[in-house]
């Protein structure tokens, strides 16, 4: 059985397929995701998983180097904005590296997922909270 904290099939594989720049998006219970784009829906309920668990278990799997972000998570919900620059200062602080951070309107932070390899959906009802990973390298 797997050692490591990620213990989703559908998300080890995902992680165990991703090249250098390759891009997920973990998303709130409500952002549309694009039909061409792989899905991995781990809702359950309102606010399980919440969106803070999964970036934490994704960013303890996976290295990345750069992150998107809706300006409208700043203003609306600053709070959980606030928490996941932490995550990402905490990461940072963990791997040595720099994770850039990218401000876009969430119009286009949607039209972005359509490039991302898969959108990864929470149940979380926080409004904006959804975040782009971009895939780093560990070396």
């Amino acid at each position: 059985m797997k050692k490591s904290t990620l213990i989703n099939s559908d998300l080890s594989y995902l992680v165990a397929t991703l090249g250098h720049t390759d891009e997920i998006t973990i998303c709130d219970a409500g952002l549309p995701i694009p039909n061409h784009v792989r899905r991995i829906d781990l809702a359950l309920t309102h606010g399980v998983p919440s969106f803070q668990q999964t970036v934490q278990t994704m960013l303890d799997e996976s290295q990345i180097q750069g992150v998107v972000i809706a300006d409208e998570f700043v203003t609306v919900s600053p709070e959980h904005h606030a928490v996941l620059i932490e995550q990402l200062k905490a990461e940072e602080a963990r791997c040595g590296k720099t994770i850039a951070v990218t401000y876009i309107s969430h119009e286009a932070f949607k039209e972005r997922t359509n490039d991302s390899r898969a959108v990864i959906r929470t149940g979380e009802c926080t409004p904006y909270a959804n975040v782009i990973f971009q895939a780093g390298v560990t070396f």
